[in-house]
């Protein structure tokens, strides 16, 4: 067990002498890119102990952080019989398991590095901060869009008062066809028992983003939206129950064939995707297996899921500014748009790029955000490495205010998520009480 440290309150947090250690619990995409962001930085941070139920995944994240085998569990409720083994932990499992995880590693003394969504309910969300502040626990949720490059150029432009104050904004969320077929229609995000409602499993990010942006409270929510097109009712004459052997495959746009073959022979973004529905094996013989017997090969239209394909959300802030937000399934796979309409001029960006109307000058100032030329797609814009690297910092050198999506934001942020999917199922607006925020912790 490592000696006992405490990150969350400011006037206590002192800097490390040693490498911060890090548990990482569930080994997918998410915790295997953090993992990988730990062993660049082997001064400041080091993995030393992995949960993974895929013993291939387990295995090769321990060869590639060095882990013990008594440090390496097929189920991380074994770290719950185990003294504490590292000052943090990385959660990066299914939705619905991240309440007890939190919540019980925080009882532990981990710090956490929380995978959004915070959980699947509100009640949940509420037991993970009530635990961070009973412990004392340094936790940060995966908002990553809040430490983007982008959105701080973003945020510094309209704290100078560029398009002067907030009146309005617009954001879309395009989803990308095949990106929502893979992960919303044949994948592990397909249905809110398994998961969580769409919004929350892809969109908390957004909503989030929002209101860090407009810096005001939301007051009012309303929503709509609906399951419309991944359903039987749809489904092509003559189609069948898997693209393989779907005589119509050629003609539809949701081919899990055409998508995964592609990736697994032209890479690119798809590739991704390929490396997830074959188990990672980028291989002729693991895609044809898996179209052919996993859920990944299956029709889209014959499919067993439930959460909608598009949605909008409307939001209205304290002082008066509104905002509405679209998620849509039915786009290219891009980056996210935004408007922003001030009392001076006009904001338009796309993760990358802002473009600034001067309603004086008739002017209109383009700034490119990005480091190395690379599209707001991958590691979403740069904001997974801010947003670790934010983690390690704060915890090794003792500035828990590099944290920008703590206890409290994170908690504010999610409320919204709930709050408009309430009213998408009722159709009322909904009111946004405010919960003051309770002492200690990171805000």
């Amino acid at each position: 067990m490592i000696e006992s440290t405490d990150f969350a309150d400011s006037d206590r947090a002192t800097p490390l002498d040693r490498p911060l250690t890090i548990a990482v619990l569930g080994a997918g995409a998410r915790g295997a890119a953090y993992a990988e962001l730990a062993a660049r930085r082997p001064r400041e941070a080091k993995v030393v102990a992995v949960a993974e139920p895929q013993e291939r995944i387990r295995t090769a994240v321990a060869a590639r952080h060095g882990i013990e085998a008594d440090l390496c569990f097929d189920d991380w409720r074994a770290l719950l019989h185990r003294p504490r083994l590292a000052d943090a932990a990385i959660i990066a499992i299914q939705d619905a398991e991240h309440m007890e995880a939190a919540v019980a590693l925080a009882d532990l003394g981990y710090h956490l590095l929380l995978e959004k969504p915070m959980a699947t309910s509100e009640e949940d969300c509420e037991r993970i901060a009530e635990s961070a502040h009973r412990n004392g626990t340094a936790l940060s949720v995966a908002h990553v869009m809040r430490y983007t490059p982008y959105t701080v150029a973003l945020k510094e432009v309209l704290s100078e008062g560029a398009i002067g104050d907030i009146v309005s904004m617009e954001h879309l969320e395009p989803v990308g066809y095949y990106h929502f077929a893979h992960s919303f229609v044949r994948g592990s995000w397909r249905r809110e028992d398994a998961s969580t409602f769409l919004l929350m499993s892809k969109s908390c990010h957004d909503l989030d983003w929002i209101s860090y942006v407009v810096g005001q409270p939301v007051s009012r929510v309303a929503s709509f939206g609906s399951r419309s097109h991944f359903r039987l009712e749809a489904a092509p004459e003559g189609s069948t129950d898997r693209c393989v052997t779907c005589p119509v495959e050629s003609e539809c746009a949701y081919s899990a064939k055409r998508v995964y073959l592609s990736g697994l022979r032209n890479g690119g973004t798809k590739q991704y995707f390929t490396k997830v529905m074959s188990g990672g094996e980028l291989t002729e013989e693991a895609v044809a297996t898996a179209l052919a017997e996993g859920s990944y090969g299956r029709c889209v239209y014959r499919s067993d899921n439930d959460v909608v394909d598009h949605q909008v959300v409307s939001l209205e802030f304290e002082g008066g500014a509104t905002a509405s937000f679209t998620l849509s399934a039915f786009t290219p796979l891009e980056n996210r748009h935004t408007k922003i309409f001030g009392t001076r001029g006009q904001l338009t960006g796309d993760g990358r790029y802002i473009e600034v109307y001067d309603f004086l000058t008739e002017r209109t100032t383009v700034i490119d955000t990005s480091r190395d030329g690379s599209s707001a797609a991958e590691g979403h814009a740069g904001g997974d490495e801010a947003l670790f690297h934010a983690f390690v910092d704060a915890l090794h050198g003792g500035r828990p205010e590099l944290i920008a999506s703590g206890i409290e934001a994170s908690l504010d942020s999610h409320r919204i998520v709930f709050a408009a999917e309430r009213a998408r199922r009722t159709g009322q607006v909904v009111q946004l009480d405010r919960t003051p925020s309770k002492p200690g912790g990171n805000t």
